[in-house]
This record gives C-alpha cells, structure tokens and sequence, in this order.
C-alpha cells in the first residue's frame, strides 16, 4: 500500500491511523469544539432553570437544552464553525460563532417552541436566548481559541 501524498510505501503505523498527522474520523479539535458547546447549551439551560426556581435534574435540564443544541448543530457546520481555516484565531472564532449563532437562533426558536408544553416563546425570553448563548458560546470558544493560539510554537 502507497501513501497517497509521496510515493513512498505507506508505514504500518500510517495505515493504522496511528502516525502523527493520521486523519481517521474527526479531529480531536472538532470533538472538543463539538463537546464545549453542547456544554454551553446545557450550562444556559441549568442557568435558567435555576433562575426560574425549577428542578435542575439531569434528564430535564438536557430536554431544556435541546432544541437550542439541535439547532445550533444543524446549522453551524453550515456555516464553517468547526472549520480551522474560518475559526482560527480569537477574532474569528468569535465571528464565526456568532454569525452561526445567529443563524441557528431562529430554528432555536421554533424548536423551543415546537417542544414546549405551552408553545410559548415570550418576546424576552426570546432576547435571552439570543444574548445568553451568544455569549455562552462565544465565551468559551473564545478561550479556546486562544488557548489554541497559546500552543503554537
């Protein structure tokens, strides 16, 4: 077996996905990214169930969190918010995730109030989806990025 980028035969280790630089499956800086933000959407829900006096157990919180993580993971990779290329450095992690984040909050919306029991979004409650995840995202994502930034040689 030939390594496809020289003519080189292909080391044991290469073919098993072992060698550095090896891409199998997703990259460890995707899984991190894709796990910080469900993060993110679960620490808004508990945040906001607590603020409303409601019972933060694990299986409610996750059903909080939800229909704003679904959205937010249909439409992001869309919009290259798990691409290096669009997300390296602080400044365009954040711009990228906000511009994601602001097109996922519409879909947000409607899955919020799809899932409800009441199908009712308030207008406010609407103003803190908006705000309370953008900066849930764009802050943890941020100090990613720059902890990214920090490690390069």
């Amino acid at each position: 077996m030939r390594d496809l980028a020289s003519s080189e035969p292909a080391s044991a280790e290469v073919v098993a996905g072992t060698a550095p630089g090896a891409r199998r499956g997703l990259p460890w800086r995707v899984i991190a990214l894709v796990g910080g933000d469900a993060l993110a959407f679960v620490a808004f829900a508990a945040l906001g169930r607590r603020s409303h006096g409601e019972a933060n157990a694990v299986a409610e919180v996750l059903w909080t969190a939800f229909p704003f993580a679904l959205a937010w993971f249909l439409v992001a990779p869309w919009l290259s918010a798990y691409r290096r290329a669009q997300t390296d450095g602080p400044r365009r992690m954040l711009a990228r995730t906000e511009l994601a984040w602001l097109a996922s909050y519409p879909l947000a919306l409607l899955l919020r109030w799809a899932l409800s029991a009441d199908h009712q979004v308030p207008v406010s409650f609407a103003a803190v989806i908006l705000v309370a995840n953008a900066v849930l995202l764009g802050g943890w994502r941020g100090v990613f990025a720059l902890i990214e930034q920090a490690r390069r040689p």
